[in-house]
């Protein structure tokens, strides 16, 4: 590693942003040594403010229902292969209740821009939920909805917001999504979530579709200027049935390298490793908590809706019992030297 590169490693830490020339320039450094230098620095900061804490997520894929037609993606709304599926409110409390006595304390719930679940529902299920573990943190994950409706779902006791976004470049952002949608939309409702006061989640896939160094450069700089309290990145996995079925899958090992650099822009970031990054990469997971990463979001659906939520080709699901999944994990955690917590997990503020 030559003394430019190592320098930017050493900036990055330090004034937690780069240039657009420097941000190229790391990523595009093919240097085992830069990869175990960012690695080994982000496991630092990431320690300094979390320990080696890994706070597990217990994900509850609740609807693959969805009124959108995203490019890329496995339930999209013309997708004709797709089981549909839409669990209940008892049944979502009953994986609330199983995550709870495995030491969750917080519960993510994801599905499609469903229109069944309408503010009320909605609200109903997070009030349900927070009712019955109040000392459980609700995250939610399910699209573009109103400030108005967001303001509801907070009111209702929800506390974090994963709305990824997909690519800071507007071009790259129509490239991947059908006319009715808009990049300058995406951004509203992430800055309403913040504004708000959620615990605020965006991020991106690498390798998605038309993606360039220059698009990941504009990404970064996004994030560094949003200051978002969760990121969420993995690779480009395509789905069967899609516009991009016969795409490359997206880098696993620059996907590794963009988690330290993240952890290194923002501290104290809680910063998943994915389960598209678990799929592409059979260590995947572990191999992102050793980069920096600090979550990981097993699933607590029904076993039986696990593979109907197919978001992209051979999507991680071990059909496994919650429990033995879970146990599993752990042991993985501690095999390179983390604990499993049973912990909410909130963000440090810096």
């Amino acid at each position: 590693m030559n003394s430019q590169i190592k320098r930017l490693v050493q900036l990055l830490e330090e004034t937690h942003g780069l240039s657009d020339e420097q941000f190229a320039l790391l990523l595009t450094a093919e240097d085992d040594q830069l990869s175990a230098c960012l690695s080994e620095r982000a496991r630092a900061v990431r320690e300094k403010y979390y320990g080696r804490s890994v706070y597990i997520r217990g994900l509850i894929e609740f609807t693959n229902y969805c009124k959108n037609d995203c490019f890329y993606c496995g339930i999209r709304k013309s997708q004709p292969s797709v089981s549909r599926y839409r669990l209940t409110e008892e049944q979502i409390l009953q994986c609330c209740a199983v995550g709870y006595r495995l030491g969750f304390r917080t519960f993510v719930l994801q599905g499609g821009e469903d229109p069944y679940w309408n503010d009320d529902r909605l609200c109903g299920l997070v009030a349900a939920v927070k009712t019955g573990h109040p000392d459980c943190a609700v995250t939610l994950s399910v699209g573009e909805r109103s400030r108005e409706s967001y303001q509801k779902l907070f009111d209702a006791g929800a506390d974090r917001y994963l709305l990824r976004h997909e690519t800071a470049d507007p071009a790259h952002y129509r490239s991947l999504h059908p006319e009715e949608m808009d990049a300058a939309n995406r951004l509203r409702c992430l800055n309403a979530l913040k504004e708000i006061g959620y615990q605020t989640g965006c991020g991106f896939m690498r390798g998605a579709p038309g993606q360039t160094i220059g698009h990941i450069v504009k990404d970064l700089q996004f994030i560094r200027q949003f200051r978002p309290q969760m990121v969420g990145i993995g690779p480009f996995i395509p789905a069967a049935g899609t516009p991009f079925e016969s795409q490359p899958k997206g880098s696993s090992e620059l996907t590794i390298k963009l988690l330290s650099m993240i952890r290194l822009m923002l501290p104290s970031v809680l910063l998943p490793a994915t389960t598209a990054l678990g799929t592409a990469e059979k260590d995947g997971r572990e191999r992102g908590i050793q980069a920096g990463a600090n979550v990981i979001m097993p699933n607590l659906s029904p076993a039986d809706v696990r593979q109907k939520y197919q978001l992209y080709n051979d999507k991680l699901s071990t059909g496994e019992e919650a429990a033995e999944s879970v146990a599993r994990l752990r042991s993985s955690m501690e095999k390179i030297g983390y604990n499993v917590v049973t912990d909410r997990g909130d963000y440090l503020t810096e």
